[in-house]
């Protein structure tokens, strides 16, 4: 099949119009025809369209009035170029004739182009709004040519490009398009076609003009656009994470890179949401050696999979067998460890106390004293909102381990464990609510009961809990680990808490359905309707705002120890989990 270049195609029109325009004007003139003047300036033009355009002069099939425009500009400056140099044997007056006639006819021929490889023979069945017309909305807009969807407006907050339009498309304010919607009633999309725009700013936009469309998407990161070269193909739904998450504006990444670069790390609990999590932020910030240990053999393996590329040393184990934590700790040498192993769901745990016990307290008590005894640097407790005044007994064996944590080591008790030797290690705890998307949170859960056709069910219609995205949850953790001296416990700015309640509405809207309804349960054993991230008010400031640090409870760790050897033993652990952690009170059976 006979196939032309389509830049010597593009440079071919050039010189024929150029002819066709010179001949037609000393035509119309009754002038003989300069051929050295034509072949001059046919020079110029395409050392233009070469230089200016390059390939963009060549997509005539995407064309917009941008185009028209740069063309129509380009060549009056080639204008301004060759106009000195051939007044001589050619007046003014039949240069700038030429000139109008040039473009006139290649702007023409490149409409008439355009508007047949480009006739859509879809029916506009559906309306769009994009906001933003910058070059993501633009493209957006030649990709929804061909699609179902009619572009109605563009919206830009920019004062400057409203009241413009592209493509005769208006361009307009959100107060604008309120009022033009509010008269003729709801479109049928909303396009966020703003790849860099942060959650915070998706989020306003969404609450600002969810009333007046009835499904509204957005454009994703422009890394992930890259990977398509239509961005309508990266087009995704307004996730409740998107909705919810707040970026920490204080986040130091050159703290957690000066912490974590260089250094060997072991990540207990490797595999589950934070524990991975923090393994990816460890590589992303230059560890020199990434220890995964994890009892599941399966999440292990997920997260060894996808850093493979980083090649870490994985450790099938438990926390609770401290004899094979010891080899661990002495043939990897960590000098950083982040406990991230534990047993989290609540109503789980209720029906399995003696195992969380293990799990979580011996496992913790485990972990620290090896990394005590191998002279770790840095021992980093994750820990939970739901330490503070528990109700469960998932929250009262992670409030143990904060005790231990500050009290293993201290002022009072400043030599290891037996060897006698100053302890070096320094013990923080960072304290947080939920992350969004972990294993055994409601947003899965309510997800599914969606897609299922519903109910979606909520224990009570007064419970709130805290919110963050599990990436930001743990860059704060390393943050706050970084700047921990040993003994604190960290928590974690969460925000407001939000009511699970309008959660569950807020993604039943999402989901744009109105058949799904929500069915109140009751609270479940150990659950409480709100959770609190301090136990009183002694928090002290640090120099990051979304950082603060809890009062010190002192526990005297001897007692500890010992407390913590009858818990195991102990028929009666709900009753030596009460005197351990005296505000512990326990909620077995507490309904609507």
């Amino acid at each position: 099949m006979f196939y032309i270049d389509k830049r010597i195609l593009n440079f071919l029109v050039i010189i024929f119009l150029t002819v066709l325009t010179f001949w037609w004007t000393f035509f119309i003139f009754h002038q003989p025809i300069e051929w050295q003047v034509v072949a001059g300036v046919i020079v110029v033009r395409i050392f233009a369209s070469l230089l200016i355009f390059k390939d963009y002069s060549l997509s005539w099939s995407k064309a917009t009035q941008r185009t028209f425009l740069l063309k129509s500009v380009v060549y009056i400056a080639a204008f301004l170029v060759y106009t000195p140099f051939f007044y001589a044997k050619v007046r003014f007056s039949l240069l700038a004739s030429e000139l109008f006639s040039y473009l006139f006819s290649i702007n023409f021929l490149m409409y008439v182009y355009y508007y047949f490889i480009n006739k859509n023979t879809t029916t506009k069945t559906r309306s769009a709004v994009i906001y933003g017309a910058g070059k993501a909305g633009i493209k957006l807009e030649e990709e929804f040519a061909n699609s179902e969807y009619k572009v109605k407006y563009f919206v830009d907050d920019d004062a400057i490009l409203q009241k413009r339009s592209i493509d005769g498309i208006r361009i307009v304010s959100k107060e604008e398009l309120k009022e033009r919607i509010s008269k003729n009633g709801k479109l049928d999309l909303l396009v966020i076609a703003m790849p860099s725009a942060s959650k915070e700013r998706v989020r306003e936009i969404y609450e600002r003009l969810s009333a007046y469309f009835k499904a509204i998407k957005v454009l994703p990161s422009f890394d992930e656009i890259l990977k398509s070269k239509e961005f309508s193909a990266q087009l995704k739904d307004i996730s409740v994470e998107d909705l919810l998450a707040r970026h920490p504006k204080d986040l130091d990444t050159a703290v957690i890179k000066n912490f974590i670069n260089g250094k060997k790390v072991l990540i207990t609990g490797a595999g589950g949401s934070i524990g991975s999590e923090i393994a990816r932020q460890c590589v992303a910030f230059g560890a020199k050696e990434l220890i995964l240990l994890d009892h599941s053999e399966f999440n292990l393996y997920a997260i060894a999979e996808e850093l493979s590329g980083f090649k870490p040393t994985l450790v099938m184990q438990s926390v609770v067998n401290k004899e094979l934590l010891d080899k661990t700790f002495e043939i990897h040498k960590p000098e950083i460890v982040i406990h991230a192993a534990a047993y989290k769901h609540v109503p789980l745990v209720e029906d399995n106390i003696a195992e969380a016990i293990m799990n979580n307290v011996v496992g913790t008590k485990n972990t620290i004293d090896c990394a005590i005894e191998h002279g770790v640097k840095k021992f980093v407790l994750i820990s939970t909102d739901k330490a503070v005044r528990p109700t469960n007994v998932m929250g009262t064996t992670k409030r143990i381990c904060e005790l231990y944590a500050q009290n293993v080591v201290s002022s009072e008790n400043v030599l290891s464990l037996d060897s006698g030797k100053v302890n070096e290690t320094e013990i923080v705890a960072v304290r947080f609510g939920n992350v969004l998307g972990s294993s055994g949170s409601v947003i899965p859960k309510f997800k599914s009961q969606i897609e299922q056709g519903g109910p979606i069910t909520v224990t009570h219609p007064d419970i709130t809990r805290y919110f963050m995205l599990i990436p930001e949850a743990c860059e704060l953790v390393l943050q706050a680990a970084s700047i921990g001296k040993g003994g604190e416990i960290f928590i974690l700015d969460m925000g407001e808490p939000i009511k699970i309640a309008d959660l569950a509405k807020k993604m039943i809207e999402l989901s744009g359905r109105d058949d799904i309804a929500i069915e109140f349960s009751g609270l479940r054993p150990g659950e409480k309707l709100y959770e609190e991230l301090l136990i009183d008010d002694s928090d002290a400031k640090t120099e990051y705002e979304s950082i603060t640090v809890a009062g010190r409870t002192a526990y005297d760790i001897t007692k500890l120890n010992h407390d913590i050897s009858e818990l195991i033993s102990t028929k009666k652990k709900l009753e030596k989990l009460k005197e351990i952690v005296p505000e512990f009170n326990h909620q077995v059976n507490y309904r609507v």
